[in-house]
C-alpha cells in the first residue's frame, strides 16, 4: 500500500492548483459583502495568534451557531480561506463561526484537539441557540474528535450534529506517510486521536460526508467512522456526494439549497 499516494488528492484533480486561489478570492469577496454589523474578525478565543475565529451573523436573532473547522492536513492553510461557505447556513437564520488553531509541527495534534474545545467554548458563549459543529478533512477529524466522550465540551448539552466532511478519522495510516514529519505521530499517540477508536458520546448525531470522486482511502474514512459509531450507540448517517472531489465537497456549504447544507441545518 503507497499511503503517501493514498492521502494525495491534488495529483487526482483536474486544475487542483486554481482552487486556493479560488477560496481566496470568494472568501474576501464574502467578508466585504456583508455588512460590518454582521462580520466580527479576528475574535482571539487563546494565547496564540492563530486562536482566533470569525463570526458571521444572519439578519436578525441566529437559530444558533455553525462552527467550521478548517483542513490542511493540520499543518498548512487557515480559516479565512472559507469564509465564503458561512452563505448557506446564513441564509436560513444560522450564526457561522470559523475558528483557526496553531499548526503541526509547533504543537501536536492532542494539542490542536484542545484548542478547538476551547474555541466550541468561546464561541458558544458568544451565540445562543443550537450549535453544529462541521468542518473538512482534517477539520473533519477534528469535528469528530469534538462528538468523543474522552472531550469535555462546553455547551454540549446545545450540541445539535456533527457533520465530518472527507473527515480523516483513522490517524494510524499516517505514521507510514510523509506528512508526519510535521505531524510527529506514533502509534499511541496516533490512536489516542483516532475518532473510529473512541466511544461516541451519548446521544451524539454524526453525518459522515464525503465526495464520491474522492480518492479510496477517503472513502474509507468516511464509512468507517460512521459504521463504527453507529454500533456503538450514535445515530450516524454516511454520504458520498456524486460529482464531487476532495477540493469542490465543501462548496456545496455555500448554497442555501444544496443537499449538504440542508443536511447540516436540518
Amino acid at each position: 500500500m503507497d499511503w503517501d499516494d493514498a492521502y494525495q488528492n491534488g495529483n487526482y484533480i483536474s486544475g487542483a492548483d486554481s482552487y486556493l486561489g479560488m477560496w481566496k478570492v470568494r472568501s474576501t469577496i464574502f467578508r466585504e459583502s456583508l455588512p460590518e454589523n454582521r462580520r466580527e474578525i479576528g475574535v482571539a478565543y487563546g494565547a496564540h495568534p492563530r486562536e482566533v475565529f470569525d463570526l458571521f451573523l444572519p439578519e436578525g436573532t441566529p437559530k444558533g451557531v455553525v462552527i467550521f473547522i478548517h483542513g490542511g492536513y493540520w499543518q498548512s492553510l487557515d480559516h479565512t480561506l472559507w469564509s465564503h461557505l458561512a452563505a448557506g447556513p446564513i441564509a436560513h437564520g444560522w450564526a457561522v463561526a470559523m475558528p483557526g488553531y496553531q499548526l503541526c509541527p509547533e504543537v501536536s495534534i492532542a494539542e490542536i484537539t484542545q484548542s478547538i474545545v476551547q474555541a466550541v467554548s468561546e464561541i458558544g458563549a458568544r451565540v445562543e441557540g443550537d450549535i453544529i459543529i462541521t468542518g473538512h478533512s482534517a477539520g473533519g477529524h477534528l469535528t469528530a474528535r469534538m462528538a468523543c466522550d474522552d472531550i469535555t465540551l462546553p455547551h454540549a448539552s446545545r450540541l445539535r450534529r456533527y457533520v465530518s466532511i472527507s473527515g480523516v478519522h483513522d490517524l494510524r495510516p499516517l505514521i507510514h506517510t510523509g506528512l508526519n514529519e510535521a505531524l510527529q505521530l506514533d502509534m499511541a499517540s496516533a490512536a489516542a486521536e483516532s475518532p473510529a477508536l473512541k466511544t461516541p458520546r451519548a446521544g451524539v448525531e454524526l453525518l459522515a460526508w464525503v465526495g464520491a470522486d474522492e480518492r479510496p482511502e477517503f472513502l474509507r474514512q468516511n464509512s468507517l467512522l460512521g459504521n463504527i459509531w453507529r454500533g456503538a450507540g450514535a445515530k450516524t448517517g454516511c454520504v458520498e456526494a456524486k460529482g464531487q472531489h476532495h477540493f469542490n465537497v465543501t462548496g456545496d456549504l455555500a448554497d442555501a439549497q444544496s443537499p449538504l447544507t440542508t443536511a447540516l441545518i436540518a
